[in-house]
This record gives C-alpha cells, structure tokens and sequence, in this order.
C-alpha cells in the first residue's frame, strides 16, 4: 500500500484587504497564500482525499516548508485503517514523530479525514462522533480607518457577534464607531498589539462598550503580563498566540480565562479535538477559530465546532471566490455539517 501526497499553492485574493496588528501576517497585502493537499491510497484508486494547510511565517511554515516534511509525515502514518481508530493512529503518530509544523499536519489529517469518509461512506464529524450541531461564527474586521471598520460591520450586521482586530492607535475610535453600527456581541483581538499600559487602560472603554472578551493582548508566551491583565478584567482574556498545541495548555492555567484553538496551530482535526477536550477539563473557555483559508479548512474546522463556546470560522468568507463549493451556512450563521462522505466538498472549475 502507498500514500501519495501532492500540494498545490494557492494565491488568493481577498474580498477586503484584512490587516492585524502583527507585521508578519501575509493577508495584509490583500491576498492569501493556503496549500490545498490531494491524498491517494493505492487501496482505493478511485478517491481522493482533500485537505488543507495554512502556512503561516509566524510559527515557522511556508508552502516549502510543508513540501519538506510529507514525507516523513506519510512515512509515520503507514497503511491507515479506514476508520476512526486508524485515523486516531494516524493523528497520534504524526504528532509524536513531529513537533510544531501545525499546517503540514493539517492538510494531512484533513485529507485522512475526507478520505477515510469517503471510503466509508460517512460524513466525518460522524466518522469521529461528533454532533453536527454547532454554534454560530462570528465575522472578522481587520484594521483600518474607524470609518472603514463602521461600514464594513455594518454589512455583516447579521451575524450574531463581530471580532474586531486591534492593536494600533485608533483602538477606541474604531469600537465606538463599529457600536454605532452594531449592537451585538463585539470581540476583540489584539494580535500581541498592546502594552500592559495600554491593555488596562482601556479596559474600562471595552467594558462601557459591551466587549465580550480580549484575544492576545500580548506577546506569545508573556504569561506573566497575560495573568496580570486577566486579575484586573472582568472580561475574558483569551490565549491565541500562546496556545499552539497541547502542551501549551497546562502552563496557561490560571493565567488566563480561554484559549482559542485552531486547526492549522494545532495540526488537524484530531489535535484539535484533543486540545478542545482537555482545556474544558482544564477549566478554560474554549474558542475555535481559523486563519484565512478556503472552505476545506474551515470545513474540517466546523468538525469540532461542537466542542467549542465560541467560534470564529469565517475564513471562506474573507475570500474574494472559493475555489471550493459544498460548505453552507445558515440563516444563524451556523455552517451545515455536510450530510456527503468526508468533508463533503468539491472543486469549482476554473
């Protein structure tokens, strides 16, 4: 039996250029680069499984990167049992024979996934057990004028909560004018943007202006001045940058009130699970969120929207087109768990 892996890089452009407050993000030119992954089992000629992995400079991975480390990731899964035990295997294997390298990970557990699915005829959330009923999405405004952020959440109106990315001067002129606009829940994410000074200073303002909680505040790893923002605010401080995988969950405890977990961080579908699953155990929050990437990561994302409170999984819709059809939200803005086999997408033709 061989496993045969092939990337393609994708350059995509945006609907709105999305900027944050870090200066490494690729998005901020108005484009996103993803990797989308083809698996094929020599067992099963007539499939194929799709996935998906966003390459992010910020923790270390590009599209050669992720290239670099397939073989090896193919070598250590093996002949994978087409069930959820053999995708378990496979997850478990992959995360012991290589740290970090969350999107090279990803877009191979992604396409297990919708391969196994497919071969079984099941959908994956059904695959693994998980309910197909999840909470809604938010929808993301990257950073600019406060006028421009105002316009652009008064067009996603309807959805039941917006995240705001912050971090720079405007901060409060942007959220009063987004609240002028909007009256539902507003989340914040600074992106490591902010100074201690700065963090609680404005913490009386976000509270005034109906913020439901604060993303990374402030550099990865800064637990000391995370823990000593979360002991002076009534609102939830919630870890992104420092929460990559499993073993950054213990060292946040007490330090902060939730985590957000993501696919393309953690390395797929099942870390994923296992870090969602542990953080409600270890007492936290439990955000799920995405990076800008097409509907085959945000599809295998909704898997384990289940086990989240709060979810932020609009990348799709940050892009000018999909090049991938299948995903459906719904009138609460809750993606529909595709009832087809895997992640129960297809490839539009260009």
């Amino acid at each position: 039996m061989t496993l045969r892996l092939t990337h393609e890089v994708l350059h995509l452009p945006l609907r709105d250029p999305f900027r944050i407050a870090r200066t490494d993000h690729d998005s901020s030119a108005g484009s996103i680069t993803t990797v989308i992954v083809e698996l094929r089992d020599d067992r099963f000629p007539d499939l194929v499984g799709v996935g998906e992995g966003y390459p992010d400079r910020f923790y270390g991975e590009t599209p050669e990167t992720m290239a670099a480390v397939s073989p090896l990731l193919l070598e250590v899964v093996g002949e994978v049992a087409p069930d959820a035990a053999g995708l378990r295997a496979a997850s478990g294997a992959m995360d012991a024979a290589l740290k970090g390298n969350g999107a090279a990970r990803c877009a191979l557990d992604l396409a297990l996934h919708d391969l196994v699915g497919k071969v079984t005829g099941r959908p994956a959330h059904e695959l693994i057990g998980l309910p197909a009923a999840i909470p809604p999405t938010d929808f993301t405004i990257g950073i600019y004028e406060p006028a421009i952020v105002a316009e652009r959440a008064r067009r996603a109106a309807a959805f039941p909560a917006l995240k705001i990315k912050c971090g720079g001067p405007q901060d409060v002129a942007t959220l009063e004018a987004v609240r002028g606009v909007y009256d539902g829940p507003i989340r914040v994410d600074a992106n490591t943007g902010w100074t201690r000074e700065e963090a609680v200073n404005l913490l009386p303002q976000l509270v005034a202006l109906g913020v439901e909680l604060v993303e990374q505040p402030f550099p990865a790893r800064a637990y000391r001045d995370l823990g000593w923002l979360q002991e002076r605010s009534s609102l939830p401080i919630v870890a992104d940058e420092s929460c990559v995988g499993p073993d950054d969950l213990d060292p946040l405890v007490g330090v902060v009130a939730g985590v957000n977990v993501k696919l393309a961080k953690a390395g797929g579908i099942g870390p994923a699970r296992r870090m969602l699953e542990r953080a409600r155990e270890l007492g936290f929050r439990t955000f799920l969120g995405c990076m800008e990437e097409t509907s085959v990561g945000i599809a295998g994302s909704a898997v384990v929207a289940s086990l989240a409170e709060w979810v932020d999984l609009d990348g799709c819709l940050l892009l000018a087109e999909d090049p991938f059809d299948g995903l459906v939200l719904d009138d609460d803005h809750r993606w529909i768990l595709s009832p087809r086999p895997g992640l129960g997408l297809t490839r539009i033709a260009a």
